[in-house]
């Protein structure tokens, strides 16, 4: 029986990435996490569930075969108190083969695109953020804004530019003496 091959010094830490964020798109084990079904330390297991992974494949003096990774992928959600049905759990454990296997060739394609995709997700949690602070901010203003987002496409990798555009103002009633009629603050919004 011929040697597993092992990963290169420098693959190792970009590997512990690509692990990392597989895990972080599993939606059974981030479901139990935010939700900590394992308790309050259901972060830090998540977190030794990926040491695991890694150690599993570093470590194995032994041919790889994924029946044990999925078994350690299901052992790691046991011990968040959850059981999933939907087949995820071979899924992940298909995609952390392939990457190995990737690795082992010095291909990281798949983890640049794993830390793309991670990025443009991180990316709009904070616009849905900035949106959400504007819109608390705005509702006590005269004036109404409307959030415009600009994704230039030479930056694939960099956030998105966020633009107020200020929508304008209606034109106010002058009445026959003069005078600027001004709505009130006070019934603004409301029905009568």
């Amino acid at each position: 029986m011929e040697p597993s091959r092992q990963l290169s010094a420098g693959a190792v830490p970009i590997f512990r990435e690509g692990i990392l964020l597989t895990l972080s798109k599993w939606w059974a084990l981030q479901m139990a996490v935010v939700q900590e079904w394992g308790g309050r330390n259901s972060a830090l297991i998540a977190e030794q569930l990926g040491q695991d992974v890694l150690s599993w494949f570093t470590q194995s003096k032994e041919p790889l075969y994924i029946d044990d990774l999925e078994q350690i992928l299901e052992n790691g959600l046991m011990s968040l108190n959850t059981m999933e049905e939907d087949g995820s759990t071979e899924e992940v454990a298909e995609k952390l083969m392939i990457l190995h296997e990737e690795c082992l060739d010095g291909n990281f394609t798949s983890i640049q695109k794993l830390r793309e995709a991670s990025a443009m997700e991180a990316g709009h949690s904070r616009i849905s953020k900035v949106v959400d602070d504007e819109d608390e901010d705005c509702s006590d203003t005269d004036e109404s804004m409307e959030m415009a987002v600009d994704a230039p496409e030479n930056r694939p990798c960099r956030a998105p530019e966020i633009v107020m555009v200020k929508e304008p103002k209606p034109a106010q009633a002058v009445d026959p003496d003069g005078w600027t009629v001004v709505g009130s603050k006070k019934n603004k919004g409301r029905k009568k």
